[in-house]
């Protein structure tokens, strides 16, 4: 199996997550990355706990992209 098939764990901070609206919105703009990927959101800690295929990079820009907010 090559490195890009396995799924890795990101823990990404994402700022202003104050519903369930913004937590599946992060959901949906990993998802887009990676269908099967796992995402749990803390909204009050504004962080999410990813399992995925994508890169973190992959990831980050597309939560920025999404307009989410900026992903570390």
């Amino acid at each position: 199996m090559s490195m890009d098939h396995e799924r890795m764990e990101l823990l990404m901070e994402v700022k202003g997550m104050t519903c369930d609206g913004c937590a599946n919105a992060v959901r949906r703009a990993v998802q887009r990355l990676d269908a099967n990927a796992t995402v749990e959101v803390d909204r009050d800690h504004e962080r999410v706990s990813i399992r995925t295929t994508a890169q973190a990079l992959e990831v980050a820009d597309e939560m920025s992209a999404s307009a989410l907010s900026r992903a570390s």
